[in-house]
């Protein structure tokens, strides 16, 4: 077992690239989608059943997680790993979007933010020292820095605050880090929509030699060709050597085009969130299992699929269960989601070592506007 962290790159095909991540507690292969475990835990999903469906890598969020059941206990209890039966490697956030997001009275300035807990209103700190403490606390092998994410669209002089900022809490969380074998700090490239900004960030956290560099502040709501001439902007700003992690998203149509623009790490909370919802993603791309034309069809979500939440129970079945409000409904469509979205990566890596990149991705986009067959 490796003690260091590293990334290599196999293979391209065009921008998209096809790496691995490794680290003590396992290999990365990418382009990799993380499902997000936010309290330690994918919403209506077995570890056991993420793991069996693909997923090398899992997220956890420091704001939750330091709220409930806290930091200290986690720790106390063996780490995140031990506590959420996950041996394989987390990615933890820093917290940051969901102070912005959910916490209740916050106030921000240089040393940090503070706010109140939008679960009991108890008051908190976060400063770029205290979310590395709390990552370490959790044991997390990939930890991300505190920065201000600001929503677009947006000012330019706020844009250009916040990522300045953010630049300065990324050095002192780099320091708070320090040396840690095995383990690896990323830096969050800022700037909002505006080209000038995001150059500057990318460049001065690039002069930081951090292990890797995620791309923050998009998929908030702006146009898919803005994220994707931000990518652009960013991507040959950053060390080629180093992973690029597009935070929050997204679409598989978002990744699919991310990755042709050179991202090899994603996670986002879209499958998870849908599958609660009666929304299945697959191949022929998004079934609404609430329709009422399901109600009397027998086939599977896709008996192709190597998920048995896909594979063998019907659509009629499903539909009853997003209907009744029963939990396994749920279940089983986040099942069938994640895996969809495991799968989708494993044909993305597998075309870009195969120089069929751009190729495969035309197939796939057809099958989603193909759409699903209509029963006999």
């Amino acid at each position: 077992m490796t003690a260091v962290f590293s990334f290599r790159l196999i293979a391209t095909d065009g921008k998209a690239r096809r790496g691995e991540i490794t680290m003590p507690r396992g290999t990365v292969r990418t382009p990799a989608f993380m499902p997000v475990g936010t309290a330690g835990t994918v919403k209506a999903m077995f570890l056991d059943d993420v793991r069996a469906a693909g997923a090398d890598i899992i997220l956890g969020n420091t704001y939750h997680l330091m709220l409930r059941p806290g930091a200290e206990r986690v720790a106390r209890l063996g780490g995140l790993h031990d506590f959420a039966r996950w041996p394989h490697p987390i990615l933890t956030d820093s917290g940051g979007f969901q102070v912005m997001s959910l916490a209740k009275l916050r106030k921000l300035d240089e040393n940090g933010v503070t706010f109140r807990s939008h679960i009991d209103g108890a008051p908190y700190e976060l400063t770029p020292e205290r979310s590395i403490e709390i990552q370490g606390l959790l044991d997390s092998d990939i930890q991300m820095q505190l920065d201000e994410c600001v929503a677009l669209p947006g000012a330019e002089p706020d844009i250009e605050r916040a990522m300045e900022l953010s630049l300065r809490w990324a050095e002192r969380c780099k320091a708070a880090f320090g040396e840690q074998p095995g383990k690896a700090i990323f830096g969050i490239v800022q700037g909002g929509d505006v080209a000038r900004l995001r150059e500057r960030s990318a460049s001065v956290l690039a002069g930081m030699d951090l292990k890797g560099y995620a791309v923050g502040g998009l998929a908030v709501g702006e146009p898919q060709a803005v994220m994707l001439d931000m990518i652009d902007v960013v991507a040959p700003a950053l060390p080629a050597d180093k992973p690029r992690y597009l935070m929050g998203v997204g679409t598989p149509d978002d990744i699919l085009k991310s990755v042709a623009h050179g991202i090899d790490m994603f996670d986002c909370v879209m499958p998870t969130r849908a599958g609660r919802h009666g929304l299945g993603y697959t191949r022929y791309g998004k079934i609404n299992l609430r329709n009422a034309r399901h109600a009397d069809d027998p086939r599977p979500l896709d008996e192709e699929s190597d998920c048995p939440a896909a594979r063998d129970y019907s659509r009629a079945y499903l539909h009853h269960l997003v209907k009744a409000g029963e939990a396994l409904g749920a279940m089983l469509l986040t099942w069938n989601n994640v895996a969809y979205y495991e799968s989708l990566m494993g044909t993305i890596r597998a075309a870009i070592e195969a120089g069929r990149f751009a190729e495969t991705a035309a197939l796939v986009t057809q099958g989603w506007e193909r759409g699903d067959i209509t029963p006999l």
